[in-house]
């Protein structure tokens, strides 16, 4: 396994961790016990680091996640979740970074993930109701009672990212980021006030914190497994993203052709190819990316083993040339 460190956190993080959403079943289908095996396996190969939430699957990941570090395994990973997205019994969402409702969130998800403390701690998306200095008061409490590390924020315009940071200590940031949306004005139809490549790599350059790209393959698009008449189940998450259903999937596709063109070039297949695109970034510290199988954990760790070159990444780069501004 390849390792990085950044300043603002002390541990070395698996430069490839798991994203957990899918063990909620968002993701067409899931089953507990192959979640399990999965973070069993991930850290037998040398994963440190795991990102959850709780509104993936409504509290179902964070639980299975809770129940696969039992037995010692705790204490060889760090969690990363999430806090300030509610839902109600229609699983309807809203964002609520309130001091009383972050007081509230931070126990629920110690409970599911049976565990005294989380590593990091996210604020998953911005609320525009509550003051930042609200949201920062309440993570200063709730870290000097011993219940988080590091604080992290996920999906903020950078302009409240340092805002934020003249209250409290900021220590990881996440976003959008891939191949083919590199600056994404949007993220499942969501406006995002942040551009990834122009605006939050800087930022954590400059800080020192650590950035953890979400969305790595495109949800599945720069895996190599779709074709043009792709069609997801009527549960899977992905039909709400308009980029893979919608009038532009076609040019997201074609791109990936020629992307796949230059993985077959290489004798590596697309995933390897666009993990390791993001890996070999100093300023990307650790991959989510959502695996549904061993096989498949197997198949993104194999990007550890190898490097793009400077005269493939070239070729690699002219293509991504026209999605700077997505």
């Amino acid at each position: 396994m390849v390792y990085k460190k950044v300043d603002k956190i002390k541990e070395q993080i698996s430069a490839i961790s798991i994203g957990c959403w899918n063990f909620g079943g968002d993701w067409d289908s899931s089953d507990e016990q192959n979640s399990i095996n999965i973070v069993h396996a991930a850290i037998e190969e040398g994963i440190n680091f795991f990102d959850v939430a709780p509104v993936y699957g409504w509290g179902v990941s964070e639980t299975i996640l809770g129940k696969a570090l039992k037995g010692g395994k705790r204490e060889k990973v760090l969690i990363a979740s999430k806090g300030g997205l509610l839902w109600n019994d229609k699983h309807e969402t809203t964002n609520n970074l309130s001091k009383a409702s972050l007081s509230k969130e931070i126990d629920a998800s110690l409970i599911r993930l049976q565990t005294d403390y989380i590593d990091i701690y996210q604020m998953h998306w911005p609320d525009p109701n509550v003051p930042l200095e609200e949201t920062a008061e309440a993570l200063d409490k709730i870290k000097k009672s011993g219940k988080i590390r590091y604080v992290g924020l996920s999906n903020f315009a950078q302009k409240d990212v340092e805002k934020m940071m003249t209250m409290i200590e900021v220590h990881c940031q996440q976003s959008l980021y891939n191949m083919l949306e590199r600056n994404p004005i949007s993220y499942h139809s969501i406006p995002l006030d942040y551009r990834t490549e122009k605006e939050v790599l800087p930022m954590v350059r400059k800080h020192g914190q650590a950035f953890l790209p979400y969305s790595p393959l495109f949800q599945g698009l720069l895996a190599g497994k779709f074709t043009k008449d792709k069609k997801f189940s009527e549960r899977d998450i992905r039909n709400a993203n308009p980029k893979l259903v919608g009038e532009d999937f076609e040019i997201y596709y074609n791109a990936t052709l020629q992307i796949q063109r230059i993985a077959d070039e290489m004798g590596h297949p697309m995933n390897e190819v666009a993990l390791n695109w993001l890996r070999q970034k100093p300023d990307i510290t650790s991959i989510i990316g959502g695996v549904s199988s061993i096989a498949q954990l197997e198949k993104n760790l194999h990007c550890t083993t190898w490097e793009i070159d400077d005269a493939y990444m070239e070729k690699i780069n002219e293509i991504l040339k026209p999605f700077e501004d997505r």
